[in-house]
């Protein structure tokens, strides 16, 4: 009878502990996040008044969603974010890849990115609402400025950083320009590309809420502003949340997309 040498088994057991502590880590402190919650109200730490408990908010969130108001919001919130997030998209990786590869499109572009890309977008939401009304366009159009930087600089930066051993590589192979974007530059320089994309995703769900709370009719930012006005502070709370939940499913995206395009670094 051989006997396993007991190391191995020690060692998968050291693994299987980290593994499951990783796991249940983020759910222990959103737990400990939302018991505080519940509790501090209740025991008189903070007034409930304006920070009612945990259960309250919940039940103002299914109360939303059970008459319709809740996804009347969000779908208007999010309509605009992924109209002006796909529109940044179409625009600012081209350009970037351009600005990133060719030199000469660098130096003629580069006075006036550095112009923009240090103006707050809401900063600039006054002057959007002036010259495109107080409408979708000027909220798409925000939209589209705060999230076409982010993406615009690290599109630059991926296709710039690209192993130059690759593309040496690649041209020794014979492979045409275009070939070799597609199969080098855009391959090695898509997770620094997806992270201006989440970057992007959140800001472009924090500068539409800001411009609903100023001028919409239905939105989460007008769902938020329009619950303070009234005092319907459980509801206030409901559309905070539900701005969470929306960047966390954003988010959510945009990772699973990008780990099927890059991966083909995970194989051997």
């Amino acid at each position: 009878m051989v006997i396993p040498p007991a190391e191995p088994q020690a060692g998968r057991g050291r693994r299987f502990r980290a593994l499951t502590w990783r796991l249940v880590r983020p759910v222990v402190v959103i737990a400990l996040f939302l018991g505080v919650w519940e509790t501090a109200p209740r025991i008189g730490m903070v007034d409930n008044v304006f920070l009612p408990p945990l259960s309250h908010v919940v039940q103002a969130w299914f109360t939303l969603l059970g008459n319709g108001q809740l996804w009347e919001h969000v779908s208007a919130s999010l309509s605009r974010a992924l109209a002006g997030f796909a529109l940044a998209i179409l625009v600012s990786i081209p350009l970037g890849v351009a600005i990133g590869w060719y030199r000469p499109v660098a130096d003629f572009l580069n006075p006036i990115l550095e112009l923009f890309r240090n103006t707050a977008a809401l900063a600039l939401l006054p002057v959007f609402v002036l010259i495109l009304g107080i409408g979708e366009t000027s909220k798409v159009a925000l939209v589209v400025y705060a999230s076409a930087f982010p993406i615009l600089l690290n599109t630059i930066s991926g296709v710039r950083t690209v192993d130059p051993l690759l593309i040496k590589s690649a041209r020794s192979l014979g492979l045409s320009p275009v070939r070799l974007f597609q199969k080098v530059v855009l391959p090695a320089a898509v997770p620094t590309i997806f992270t201006g994309l989440r970057m992007a995703a959140a800001s472009s769900i924090l500068v539409l809420i800001a411009a609903e709370m100023v001028g919409a009719k239905a939105g989460l930012g007008y769902l938020i502003t329009a619950s303070q006005l009234n005092f319907q502070i459980p509801n206030m709370y409901a559309g905070i949340v539900t701005i969470a939940l929306v960047g966390v499913v954003f988010n959510s995206v945009l990772v699973a997309i990008e780990g099927r395009l890059s991966g083909w670094r995970n194989t051997n």
